[in-house]
C-alpha cells in the first residue's frame, strides 16, 4: 500500500470548511499528507482533530476564491507557514443555484462562474506556480467537476451550474499537457448525487435520486476520499488529464 501513502507531502483544499472538501482533507491527512484549506467558513470541529490523530501539520485560510487578491495572500500566507512546500492541489470550492434559465440573473449567473470556473483555474493557476518552484516530482492537481458536467440533474434548473462545471472538465485535459513538462498532473472528479450542506435543503430530491443510482443510495462525502487518495498518490502516477465519476454508477446506467 507504500504507492497510496501521502507522508511528507503537502495538499491544500479550496472549500474545505466542510462536506465533500472536508472528507477529502481528512481522507488526505489519513493517508499522511499536511493539509492546509481555503474557505470564507470556519471549518467543521472534525478538522481541528485532524493534525493529532494523523500527525500531519493543519491549517486553516480565510480566502475568498472569486478574488485575485484574496487569493495572492492566501498563498503567500500558506508559502510562508508551510516553507514552500506543496505537491497536493484540490480546487473544491464550489457554489449552485437553483433558478430555472429564464429567470437566472446576470448577477446569479457571474456568481457560479466566478466561483466554480474562476475560482478553479486561477487556484490551479497558483499552485502550479508553487510546484514549479519548489520543484516538487509529486505535483497533482485534482479539481472538482460534477456528473453535472456533462448531463442534466433531474429535479433541479441546473441549466447554469451544468455550465460552470462542463467549464472544470473542459480546462482539465489541456491543463494537463501544459503542466506535464513540469512533472505536475491534472485529473478531475466528478461526484453523483452526493448529501452535502448544498443538497441537504432537498430531501424530497435527495430520495427521489436513488432510482437513477445502481446501488439504490446517496452518496456521502466520505465516498469521495478514495478517489481523492489515488488520485493524489503514486497509485495514479500514470493518470493525468482525466475524470473518475464516483456517482453510484449514474452515469452508466
Amino acid at each position: 500500500m507504500s504507492r497510496f501513502s501521502l507522508t511528507g507531502r503537502t495538499a491544500l483544499v479550496t472549500g474545505g470548511a466542510r462536506g465533500c472538501g472536508l472528507a477529502m482533507a481528512e481522507g488526505l491527512a489519513e493517508a499522511g499528507a499536511n493539509i492546509a484549506i481555503f474557505d470564507m467558513i470556519e471549518p467543521e470541529i472534525v478538522f481541528a482533530d485532524l493534525a493529532t490523530r494523523y500527525n500531519v501539520k493543519t491549517s486553516f485560510y480565510r480566502v475568498d476564491v472569486t478574488s485575485c487578491e484574496s487569493l495572492d495572500e492566501g498563498f503567500a500566507d500558506f508559502e510562508r507557514d508551510f516553507g514552500g512546500a506543496l505537491d497536493i492541489c484540490v480546487p473544491c470550492a464550489g457554489v449552485n443555484k437553483n433558478v430555472k434559465l429564464l429567470d437566472m440573473t446576470p448577477e446569479d449567473f457571474d456568481r457560479l462562474c466566478d466561483v466554480n470556473i474562476k475560482g478553479a483555474y486561477c487556484t490551479m493557476q497558483h499552485a502550479a506556480k508553487m510546484m514549479v518552484k519548489n520543484r516538487t516530482t509529486k505535483g497533482s492537481i485534482i479539481i472538482v467537476a460534477s456528473i453535472a458536467a456533462s448531463r442534466a440533474v433531474r429535479g433541479q434548473y441546473s441549466s447554469a451550474y451544468c455550465a460552470t462545471k462542463g467549464a472544470v472538465r473542459a480546462m482539465c485535459a489541456p491543463s494537463a499537457v501544459e503542466l506535464a513538462e513540469y512533472g505536475i498532473r491534472v485529473n478531475t472528479i466528478s461526484p453523483g448525487y452526493i448529501k452535502t450542506e448544498m443538497t441537504a435543503p432537498f430531501p424530497h430530491l435527495l430520495e427521489s435520486w436513488k432510482s437513477e443510482v445502481m446501488n439504490n443510495r446517496i452518496g456521502m462525502p466520505d465516498d469521495i476520499k478514495g478517489a481523492c487518495i489515488f488520485l493524489a498518490s503514486d497509485a495514479s502516477s500514470y493518470m493525468t488529464g482525466n475524470d473518475i465519476a464516483v456517482d453510484g454508477g449514474v452515469l452508466n446506467w
